[in-house]
């Protein structure tokens, strides 16, 4: 794929997203009110409103998609019809981990949704989780229910915890393997 055609995806999938997200807010807006929510569930903490969604998911998607064409035109060297599968599988494997958390906690099984937050950890011993399209996903996933505030604020902190654990598990494991490899050539030769 060209700058051009990246930068067409950018600005479709960016409108999409806004498109969606004030229908879902002038919805809610016209029925039961747009929500508030407290951040760990907490009256302690102050309520962000839904409405920041119209400015963080709109911002998010074409910040994030611009991180992502650069690493894909970056990395090309042959021109290829489409996203590579690896980013548009870690955009839908995210999105849907996102959606069924946010299912989870709206249908009063938080304990599960919880678990699953956590969840993410785990897999991000064996996965680059921590990628832009991964946070995308998981970002908009949660958002229908969430909010687009907490959803950032949580996304965020689970990249920074994900990337450090998956380089410095991948670093030991390579320094291990590199020592295992050394004594056992050692010994035999």
């Amino acid at each position: 794929m060209n700058e051009q055609q990246l930068s067409r995806i950018r600005l479709y999938f960016t409108g999409l997203v806004t498109l969606i997200i004030l229908t879902l807010l002038i919805w809610q807006h016209f029925t039961d009110g747009v929500p508030s929510h407290h951040l760990f569930q907490s009256a302690d903490y102050p309520a962000m409103s839904n409405w920041w969604g119209a400015l963080i998911l709109p911002t998010l998607s074409w910040v994030l998609l611009g991180r992502i064409n650069n690493r894909i035109l970056l990395q090309s060297t042959a021109q290829s019809q489409g996203y590579p599968s690896g980013i548009i599988i870690g955009f839908g494997c995210a999105l849907l981990y996102g959606a069924l958390i946010s299912v989870f906690f709206a249908i009063g099984r938080s304990e599960i949704s919880g678990i699953m937050s956590l969840g993410i950890l785990f897999i991000a011993l064996f996965l680059k989780v921590y990628r832009e399209e991964c946070v995308l996903g998981y970002i908009i996933g949660m958002s229908v229910v969430f909010g687009a505030v907490i959803p950032t604020l949580f996304g965020t902190l689970f990249a920074i915890v994900s990337a450090l654990l998956y380089h410095i598990v991948h670093f030991i494991w390579s320094r291990a393997s590199l020592w295992f490899m050394r004594n056992k050539n050692s010994q035999t030769g």
